[in-house]
């Protein structure tokens, strides 16, 4: 029988907290491409979000390292912790080459994809509250494929963007730095996805 004390509950706690923190990074960066000014000051705020999720992934493998009981297996725990950082620095990663590459004007397919990070993420905050009480929850399994189908949707507009990147820079440069920089962004809706299948095999072990 899957009984899960308050103490237990914690990790479910920490995964939402973490996952709002996600969501804060996510909105950081929206902000940052659709309102491109004051660059250094807004990645600064996007860093600060990244350094209170590593200070959140280390709370929940604190608490992991102190449990004689965890509600699901510690490997578990362990291993959604540590891709929930993924997240947040494949945000951060995104938001600094803004900077490091001294990009003058954000492409339209970027301002798209921020927009699905900002969704994916979300999706997974949602996720992980429906996580906390997965064995009576009836929504769970839909939440989980809400963020695949943001990933599917995110896949499209990456390959759309570039393609378009290849077609339309003449500039060997602007590919360069484009093309990381797209694909640093589908790295971070892919993460939301690992999360959330994570969390789906989670499940079929309680079920």
């Amino acid at each position: 029988m899957f009984r899960v004390t308050a103490k237990e509950e914690i990790f479910f706690d920490y995964f939402i907290e973490t996952c709002e923190i996600i969501c804060k990074a996510a909105s950081l960066l929206d902000d940052l491409t659709n309102n491109y000014v004051n660059v250094n000051e807004k990645i600064s705020g996007i860093e600060d979000t990244e350094h209170a999720c590593d200070n959140m992934v280390h709370k929940i493998l604190n608490a992991l390292n102190k449990s004689f009981i965890t509600p699901i297996d510690r490997e578990d725990i362990h291993t959604i912790a540590k891709e929930l950082d993924n997240i947040t620095d494949d945000i951060e990663a995104a938001a600094q080459r803004f900077s490091m590459y001294n990009v003058k004007q954000v492409r339209p397919d970027a301002l798209i994809l921020s927009k699905l990070i900002v969704k994916a993420t979300d999706e997974l905050k949602n996720v992980m509250i429906e996580m906390k009480n997965m064995k009576k929850s009836k929504t769970l399994q839909n939440k989980i494929i809400e963020v695949n189908n943001v990933e599917d949707e995110a896949d499209t507009v990456f390959r759309d963007a570039m393609a378009n990147l290849f077609l339309t820079e003449t500039d060997a440069l602007e590919v360069i730095k484009w093309k990381e920089i797209i694909e640093l962004f589908e790295n971070t809706i892919d993460a939301c996805e690992d999360v959330a299948n994570i969390v789906e095999g989670v499940v079929m072990k309680h079920a």
